[in-house]
């Protein structure tokens, strides 16, 4: 029997988590299937978000929930006591430690077969161009060093890109070497001086992540965040019971951002109430969340990124309580300032780089820095993305951006729909692509749930195949 190939371009978390699903799979006859894990870093696991070796830049996650395994719930912290001598404060582990953990799993996978019949190999090399076969059964990748994959199957799990340019015009300011478009790139900071002054743009997650490592590295100079609304994402707090479960009565045949809206803020409020903190409430929504933004229609979607979704992120994406203190001391000691408005014009100067920011109809202001860092998040609208892989699938109208500019389209199970409207039996995506989908599709538990749902769809197309 000739044996079917899956090509998983990308080796980061998403990638990696689909592999190791694919080779728990169960059944009674063994899959003839081989899987080639396309990954350029130098190790597949751990990806952009787990790779960074610093000790200071925590998991957002409790290491209670970061199992592998749904049906394994402690192995994560399992792992963490045998393999792991590092204390997790409050139950804040350090990412680097996931990074080796992921590491582990997808090298136990890659060194031996599967008992399933699944054989995996990693490619260190980075995927060129996808081409799906004129009859839609199959596709060639094409990898950097020439090798090409006839693939029976092909998933995208290509990650988070770097952030968005945030000024599209007068484009000077690209090529200043002070200016930092992408935090996460290797050595990207390390050309700020101890008391050099500091503009971020943002105030999120990533945002944190910098002040840490900038304090850790012993910078003392000041530093100014900018953001639209000036807020800076809540703290954790650890919540001994759950708040009861109101998606089925209360939920569920809401169908526009205001219902959603008011139902939660009853829900709190009558928390409050009761001595129960507001995080319990919107921690209970986490299982639906994806059904609540698909009950949306595209207007209603909209909405909630005009309006709500700013405050969402910092609501809902909140950081370790050991973190968020030390961005309050970093205010208290006045290092780190905040302004608020949008960013208009970004000017390269003989000192540094000139920021101008505008809120609503006030008259714009300008910060000068000696250095100024990006830290919006990632760019998620794949007509932007330049990706060779991307752009050439999207030039065939295999690969659709949503309409929201969120991802990429897919149907239930993950694969891309093309400009005929088909979904594809050959592509399909994981990871944060698929917000369009979920909205939520970036943190450990939903993509480890995808991985899981993917892996058994691959599954069963291969024995009907």
């Amino acid at each position: 029997m000739q044996r079917k190939i899956i090509t998983i371009i990308g080796g980061g978390f998403s990638g990696s988590m689909l592999a190791v699903q694919l080779a728990r799979l169960s059944g009674d006859l063994p899959y003839y299937c081989d899987v080639h894990l396309v990954e350029p870093r130098p190790v597949p696991g751990p990806g952009l978000a787990y790779t960074a070796r610093r000790p200071e830049y925590l998991l957002n996650v409790r290491s209670q929930f970061l199992s592998a395994f749904p049906d394994q719930p402690n192995h994560f912290q399992n792992w963490l006591q045998l393999t792991s001598p590092e204390a997790c404060e409050q139950g804040f582990c350090s990412r680097q430690s996931y990074g080796r953990y992921m590491q582990q799993l997808v090298s136990q996978v890659l060194e031996w077969p599967s008992l399933n019949g699944f054989r995996f190999t990693w490619h260190n090399q980075t995927a060129q161009a996808v081409a799906v076969a004129a009859d839609g059964q199959g596709a060639t990748v094409r990898l950097h060093n020439g090798l090409e994959l006839f693939s029976s199957y092909v998933v995208l799990a290509l990650g988070n890109f770097p952030p968005p340019v945030p000024i599209s015009h007068s484009l000077d300011y690209l090529k200043h070497p002070n200016y930092h478009g992408n935090p996460w790139a290797q050595g990207a900071l390390r050309t700020i001086g101890p008391t050099d002054s500091i503009v971020l743009i943002g105030t999120g997650l990533t945002a944190v992540d910098v002040l840490l490592g900038l304090r850790a590295d012993g910078h003392q100079g000041t530093i100014t965040a900018i953001s639209r609304h000036g807020r800076w994402p809540a703290a954790h707090q650890f919540q001994p019971l759950p708040y009861p479960d109101f998606y089925a009565t209360d939920l569920a045949a809401c169908s526009t951002v205001l219902e959603v809206l008011r139902v939660v803020r009853r829900h709190v409020r009558a928390a409050q109430s009761q001595g129960i903190d507001w995080r319990t409430v919107l921690d209970s929504l986490r299982p639906y969340l994806g059904r609540i933004w698909a009950s949306w229609a595209l207007p209603e979607q909209a909405r909630f990124l005009r309006h709500l979704a700013g405050i969402w992120s910092v609501l809902r994406h909140r950081s370790p309580p050991q973190n968020a203190l030390v961005v309050e001391e970093m205010h208290q000691t006045g290092q780190v300032r905040s302004a608020i408005g949008r960013v208009k014009n970004i000017v390269p100067t003989t000192q540094g780089l000139q920021v101008t920011v505008q809120k609503g109809q006030q008259p714009p202001s300008v910060l000068s820095a000696q250095h100024v860092i990006t830290c919006t998040g990632p760019l998620l609208d794949y007509r932007r993305i330049q990706e060779p892989v991307v752009a050439t699938l999207r030039e065939h109208g295999h690969l659709l951006s949503d309409p929201l500019g969120l991802g990429i389209q897919t149907d239930e199970h993950g694969a891309l729909i093309s400009t005929n409207g088909q979904a594809s039996e050959v592509l399909f995506t994981i990871g944060p692509s698929r917000r369009p989908a979920y909205f939520e599709s970036t943190a450990v538990p939903e993509l480890r749930e995808q991985a899981v749902a993917l892996a058994q769809e691959l599954g069963q197309r291969l024995r009907s195949r």
